[in-house]
């Protein structure tokens, strides 16, 4: 059996902690200011979009702990660390928006029968402030490597969603303003509602596919059998199995049937390099059988 692992890089974690760290302070400290200036106003999209906020701290918070717990080592009893707590975090983070979703767009339909009067102007300011913050925040996350790690990217999509939420706000607030239309109000909520759900529904897929050990995204099984299939000496790869602990840390495991004659080490290392420099897959566990042994069907799964 061939064994294959280069230590994973923890280059990022840091700025990926001090990203997360400054955003959840900044949400948070604004969502306070929003609650209250949605009761104060009386306004929907005001309290949606700190409903949001909310989601938002807790996203961040949750991510921020899971980044710390992720840099814990490895033990013999969880052998690859505490890592996929992210994962959990963002199932967490996902679901939280599909649930804040719902009860937006519950509200905002009861509105719809009679919109009540809101103090637009302070609903704009609060909003522009609003928009401002997410802002800040979603420049401070892109910092972060929100592109490779699932939530930063999680926690980034909430920001975005609640910056859309800010500009809904802003522009029901101008209209009320202008025109006293007092059913933009519970619009720019259903709006909100939308942006809030899909960022939910994506995030949620995306911790579900990890945590239920489907292929990762980009990575085609059947093509890596294939590769692995057209080296020297390889007359089969059966049992191919790739799954991850994170969706930037992949891994592998397979039997390959080789040749009575074939050479071992050589084979293992052909077969590593091509998992690494095609497939980007560095920790990959490899079963070596021979023609004469292994498993009693070519296309078997072996214990």
């Amino acid at each position: 059996m061939g064994h294959h692992h280069h230590g994973h890089s923890h280059s990022h974690a840091s700025s990926n902690k001090k990203a997360l760290f400054w955003a959840f302070i900044l949400i948070t400290a604004f969502m306070a200011v929003e609650f209250i200036g949605g009761f104060l106003t009386n306004s929907l999209a005001l309290l949606s979009d700190a409903g949001h906020m909310l989601s938002d701290s807790a996203a961040l918070g949750l991510s921020f702990v899971a980044i710390l717990l992720g840099a814990r080592k490895a033990t013999g009893v969880k052998s690859f660390g505490y890592r996929r707590f992210e994962i959990l975090a963002a199932a967490v983070n996902g679901i939280a928006l599909i649930v804040i979703a719902a009860v937006i767009m519950f509200e905002a339909v009861r509105r719809f029968m009679a919109p009540p009067e809101v103090q637009s102007t302070g609903m704009l300011i609060i909003a522009v402030i609003g928009l401002l913050v997410n802002i800040a925040a979603a420049i401070i996350l892109m910092r972060g490597e929100k592109d490779d790690n699932l939530n930063v990217r999680s926690a980034f999509l909430h920001v975005i969603g609640d910056m859309l939420g800010s500009v809904g706000a802003i522009a029901a607030a101008i209209l009320m303003i202008l025109f006293g239309w007092w059913i933009a109000d519970p619009i720019a909520s259903i709006i909100v509602s939308v942006l809030v759900l899909v960022s939910g529904w994506r995030v949620t897929k995306d911790a579900a596919n990890v945590l239920m050990e489907s292929s990762p995204d980009g990575i085609d099984p059947e093509e890596i059998r294939k590769s692995l299939e057209q080296l020297d000496e390889v007359t089969d790869v059966h049992d191919l199995h790739v799954w991850s602990i994170t969706p930037d840390e992949p891994l592998l495991s397979c039997h390959m049937t080789i040749h009575d004659h074939g050479n071992p080490d050589r084979i293992l290392h052909n077969a590593h390099r091509i998992l690494h420099d095609r497939f980007s897959i560095e920790h990959s566990t490899i079963q070596l059988e021979t023609d004469g042994g292994g498993c009693p069907s070519p296309h078997g799964t072996c214990n």
